[in-house]
């Protein structure tokens, strides 16, 4: 049996599934007969008479006889083939309800005068993802929270409040910039401020000492509150990452890769600093830096597809009115975002 597609005269494929290779991709091969694939000839010429560049002729408006005789017969023949074959790759997504991602690379094994085409289609797939035991393994994550992550101690209340006397410190009379970093700890620890009713007062709303050490514990319970949630949920996705096994894609890594790269370039040069020189500085190539990032990169994009498959089974949609919220912000923001994207990151 032939694993090539058959193209219709009418256009439709017909024939066998695709094989199916490593890393999600799988491999489409077709072929289009010739009165399928001839009926292109006039936009090919056209195509290519917009493109060529003959003196003593406008673009668009050189003679075909002459056209063919500059390019050869071959490059309309080409031509020819890339515009049947990419009406045929839809029709074989479509026929066979394939999601894919990312461009396909495409290779014309057959072209001949009054020959059938003959080509192969290799493209990258969404990959199939088998969920876990997903609200077990959440829960199980959620049970090794620990009740001591939320508490607040005296301790952590009398750091907190001597950080806020060291940012009121006196600087009178010192020149930091001449000084060790020991003499300027021992500079500022000389000149605290006294811990008084008038202190407290000077620095924000408080009435006294006690409202004052009152609303600093409830400030650094919901910090607690917040940090000890943000290593449930790096539980809850590591568990999730372990327990699920997908075939990802090259092109997912490298689409995680990209988007990590600009927020880190839009980051550095929000700072003032050029990317070059920064990676001058660090003595790394970009090519490095992104070495660095791929373990971090294939993990976040494995976790998405996760995420995403819970969503289509929970049924779960954010709301629009914080859609729109959210793309408001970003684009705010970040001046130079693209909003279609930004709506794309927001909703997912």
């Amino acid at each position: 049996m032939t694993n090539k597609k058959i193209i219709t005269e009418s256009g439709t494929p017909a024939g066998p599934q695709p094989k199916k290779l490593d890393k999600s991709r799988i491999e489409m091969s077709g072929s289009i007969p010739v009165e399928v694939w001839e009926k292109h000839r006039q936009q090919a010429l056209k195509n290519i008479n917009e493109s060529v560049t003959i003196d003593g002729f406008r673009k668009g408006m050189i003679p075909e006889n002459i056209l063919i005789a500059k390019v050869g017969e071959m490059a309309i023949m080409e031509e020819m083939a890339e515009l049947a074959i990419s009406k045929a790759y839809i029709d074989m997504l479509i026929e066979h309800k394939i999601d894919a991602i990312g461009r396909p690379e495409i290779k014309l094994t057959k072209l001949a005068t009054g020959n059938p085409i003959e080509f192969t289609a290799t493209t990258t797939v969404v990959p199939e993802v088998k969920l876990p035991e997903y609200k077990k393994l959440a829960s199980e994550a959620m049970a090794k929270s620990s009740p001591d992550e939320e508490k607040v101690s005296d301790k952590d209340i009398d750091e907190a409040i001597m950080r806020v006397r060291k940012g009121h410190a006196s600087h009178d009379g010192h020149d930091h910039n001449k000084m060790t970093p020991e003499e300027h700890d021992k500079a500022i620890m000389e000149n605290l401020p006294e811990l008084t009713d008038e202190f407290v007062q000077s620095i924000g709303d408080f009435k006294d000492v006690a409202d004052f050490k009152k609303r600093l514990q409830d400030i650094l319970i919901q910090e607690k509150k917040d940090a000890a949630h943000e290593k449930s949920r790096i539980r809850i996705a590591d568990a999730l990452n372990e327990a699920t096994q997908i075939d990802l894609p090259d092109v997912m890594i490298e689409s995680e890769l990209n988007r990590i790269q600009a927020q880190f370039e839009g980051d550095i040069e929000r700072m003032g600093v050029k990317i070059d020189d920064y990676l001058k500085h660090a003595k790394k190539s970009l090519e490095d830096i992104r070495a660095e990032w791929r373990p971090h990169a294939e993990k976040k994009a494995k976790l998405q597809l996760i995420l995403n498959e819970i969503a289509k089974t929970e049924g779960v949609r954010p709301p629009a009115s914080e859609i729109e919220a959210e793309v408001n912000r970003i684009v705010e923001h970040y001046k130079d975002a693209e909003e279609s994207r930004v709506r794309t990151y927001v909703e997912t």
